[in-house]
């Protein structure tokens, strides 16, 4: 554990842990938050994501416990501890929070793996609605504890199937399978090729300090939350699409000029982004893999108009830190996440950090009266593991 930030949270869960259950847990597993670097609102239409992990993440600090109940304490919800019966678990039963671990327990249970009671003290440093994915690193960091906890062998690609039916099923969250397999699977100094429809995931190198680079991430201040409809919303609308094209899935599209072909302008325009930000996650990796970082500027760039205005997700103070990352010399820029708050990732020269975010972004905030933004450094990590 060579991460000062993640030693000092793994540290407050564990202490956490003896105030009040009295004991030491039998360990700590970490899952990292996720940056999509490119692919949005492809994962849910059978597309392809390109995804890195984040070294930030979401703490759990677990021990088994005898009587089947999973108790489930959070440091960033001290007033709010969950404690509840496996055996009254179920779809929707728990709401809130604490539906992500208990979600997992859940999905765990109901595909026949024999986890019984558990005690869990949660801690994170992933800014909370910043489109940074912690709702899926709680998941994970749970289904890893469990599985350790209770023996369970399965493969990662499979825990990831069961925290996201944890998000759908539990927290009525209609997500993909991205965000999971990210937390779980991804390797340092790359990005996951992920193909949501077979599963199937490829690292692809990416190592923006080695080419001079530096990609920030920029939490806006503005919160999302998944479950206020617009994200449903949009899927909705592009399954409608789909049937529209006669196809079962948006993925069947190669050719965005197909999109003619949908009477409903709404339609058109959520079955373009899909289809062209399918196209963008493949020019994405060619660069990667040619070693053209700083190709990545225009993609990034042309991500965010998409969203913007095919899709429509975007919101003001995104627009506002893409158009000042860029006009200081931001090689691109996009959004990040589902949409309507959130997060913004912005590939920029590794001397010109401060002059993009302090010298533009924050000032730009500062004159509008709003207030000031948070910047992450986004070195690519290491998927979720046991900490001790």
């Amino acid at each position: 554990m060579s991460n000062p930030a993640i030693t000092a949270v793994a540290d407050r869960a564990a202490e956490e842990f003896r105030a009040r259950h009295g004991a030491e847990p039998a360990g700590v597993w970490h899952a990292p938050g996720r940056v999509n670097l490119m692919g949005e609102h492809t994962d849910y239409n059978e597309g392809w994501v390109l995804p890195f992990a984040l070294d930030r993440g979401v703490v759990v600090a677990a021990a088994r416990r005898g009587d089947h109940v999973l108790d489930i304490r959070s440091r960033q919800a001290p007033g709010d501890p969950v404690s509840v019966p496996l055996t009254s678990l179920d779809a929707g039963s728990v709401t809130g929070w604490a539906a992500y671990p208990a979600g997992v327990a859940w999905a765990m249970r109901a595909a026949g793996h024999a986890v019984g009671g558990a005690s869990l003290v949660i801690d994170s440093d992933l800014p909370r609605g910043g489109g940074l994915s912690s709702s899926a690193a709680l998941e994970c960091a749970t289904a890893l504890a469990l599985a350790d906890l209770y023996e369970v062998s399965t493969p990662r690609r499979e825990l990831a199937r069961l925290a996201q039916r944890a998000e759908n099923e539990m927290a009525g969250v209609p997500c993909g399978i991205m965000d999971q397999t990210a937390s779980l699977l991804s390797e340092a100094r790359h990005a996951l090729l992920l193909d949501c429809r077979t599963g199937e995931s490829t690292p692809v190198p990416f190592d923006p300090a080695a080419a001079g680079l530096a990609l920030l991430v920029m939490d806006t201040g503005a919160r999302h939350a998944l479950t206020d409809g617009g994200y449903a919303l949009r899927r909705q609308e592009c399954e409608q699409a789909a049937r529209a094209l006669g196809v079962s899935s948006l993925r069947d599209v190669a050719d965005a000029t197909q999109v003619s072909g949908i009477a409903d302008p709404v339609l058109s325009r959520r079955a373009r982004h899909v289809i062209t930000d399918n196209q963008r996650v493949h020019a994405a990796v060619a660069l990667l893999e040619a070693g053209d970082l700083a190709g990545l500027g225009p993609v990034l760039d042309a991500s965010h108009v998409s969203l913007r205005d095919d899709f429509e997700v975007s919101w003001p103070r995104a627009d506002a830190a893409v158009a000042a990352a860029e006009r200081a010399g931001a090689l691109g820029a996009r959004m990040v996440g589902g949409g309507f708050g959130g997060s913004v990732i912005a590939l920029v020269p590794a001397s010109e950090v401060n002059a993009v975010f302090f010298g533009s972004v924050a000032a730009q905030f500062t004159r509008r009266g709003w207030p000031p933004p948070r910047c992450l450094a986004a070195p690519p990590a290491a998927g979720a593991s046991r900490l001790r």
